[in-house]
């Protein structure tokens, strides 16, 4: 062993050994600590996951079967396989189906219509309507015809000022 070694506790000199025996010479002494936290990370989850599995089943410890089932359901939660070949190749079909949008010819690189890329308009501005000079006019006279001693209820005909959506198209640039 080596001098660095003795002092490495079981579980570091175990994951040591493992990435050895996998043909990983050269590596930061760290990967060992992100291994170690993960697998203790992975163990906590599987045997609170178990803890839960016979709380449920009105157990007082955990057995065998609880573990088991905690790991079955991180495994199936966690890894998953990909889809089988054949659905694969029968999206594939489906998706090829549908033809590329035609390029539009001219010199540089053919580009597809313009609604068809992520360049065209993807905005709008919302600009507010402006009032009428008239009805603000006869809004200020309004307000001064209105006695000092009337209620605080106040109500104008004068409308209400709207939004009006607005988008502008990309120019293209002259060179």
């Amino acid at each position: 062993m080596a001098e660095g070694e003795e002092d490495l506790p079981r579980d570091a000199k175990i994951v040591k050994s493992l990435l050895k025996s996998m043909g990983v010479e050269d590596y930061e002494p760290r990967v060992i600590h992100q291994f170690l936290e993960l697998w203790y990370r992975y163990v906590v989850d599987v045997l609170t996951d178990a803890q839960v599995y016979s709380e449920h089943a009105g157990k007082q410890i955990i057995d065998c079967d609880d573990v088991k089932l905690a790991i079955q359901s991180k495994v199936n939660f966690s890894f998953s396989q990909p889809p089988p070949r054949e659905v694969l190749l029968e999206l594939a079909r489906n998706r090829n189906k549908v033809p590329l949008p035609k390029a539009i010819p001219g010199p540089g690189i053919p580009l597809p219509p313009e609604q068809d890329t992520l360049i065209s308009t993807n905005y709008q501005l919302a600009i507010p309507k402006k009032q009428p000079a008239q009805a603000m006019e006869e809004t200020e006279e309004d307000e001064e015809s209105v006695e000092p001693n009337s209620s605080q209820e106040h109500k104008t005909d004068a409308p209400h000022p709207t939004s009006q959506r607005v988008s502008f198209p990309l120019t293209k640039r002259s060179k």
